[in-house]
């Protein structure tokens, strides 16, 4: 990471074990890949730009991860907390409808254990559905409601003060980019070639 870091941020937590299974998904041996030895393993250019994308992207996932930890604790919440009851702010949502929003690889049965400790925890209420007798609908309480709007204001925070460091059209581009890749990696997957 280059530059300060923000007040109060904490630095991402990296485990000898967390580089060791990076190294392991790049190919890389050690702290950085050879494109020599890259391409001796027979990857294109092509292959070896998106190969040397990997630690940078995951460094970046832990970045994330560690600034909504910091924005979700004083509230009382977790990242996932936060995750789950801000996709209800809107609407009130059945578990399966949350897990689909939040996405992220999160399984219904992790996102049903968090709604419950929520309701259990006074952030949220489930309501009878009337489309569905069994799949009942969460939504935040008036206390979740406020702590939600409270994560908010400290998220616009950090993201315009990390928006302006990196630039609008940066991002812009950034994100456009990273999805071209997510979707040529799930078009790979479900139908590989070679």
């Amino acid at each position: 990471m280059t530059g300060p870091t923000p007040a109060g941020a904490r630095a991402p937590r990296r485990t000898p074990a967390a580089d060791r299974a990076a190294a392991r998904a790049t190919g890389a041996t050690g702290a950085a890949t050879g494109a020599t030895a890259d391409r001796a393993a027979g990857r294109s250019p092509a292959g070896d730009a998106l190969t040397a994308l990997v630690l940078p992207v995951f460094e970046l996932n832990g970045e994330l991860l560690a600034a909504a930890r910091d924005i979700a604790e004083p509230a009382g919440l977790t990242p996932a907390w936060w995750q789950v009851l801000g996709a209800t702010l809107d609407e009130p949502l059945t578990v399966s409808d949350v897990a689909r929003r939040v996405g992220l690889g999160l399984a219904r049965q992790s996102v049903q254990r968090t709604a419950d400790l929520l309701v259990d925890k006074g952030w949220a209420r489930y309501l009878d559905n009337p489309r569905h007798a069994r799949a009942r609908l969460l939504e935040p309480t008036p206390r979740g409601r406020e702590t939600l709007l409270r994560l908010r204001d400290a998220q616009h925070a950090w993201a315009d003060a990390v928006g302006a460091a990196v630039g609008a059209d940066e991002l812009r581009a950034f994100r456009a980019t990273a999805e071209r890749i997510a979707a040529a990696s799930r078009a790979y997957r479900e139908h590989p070639t070679g």
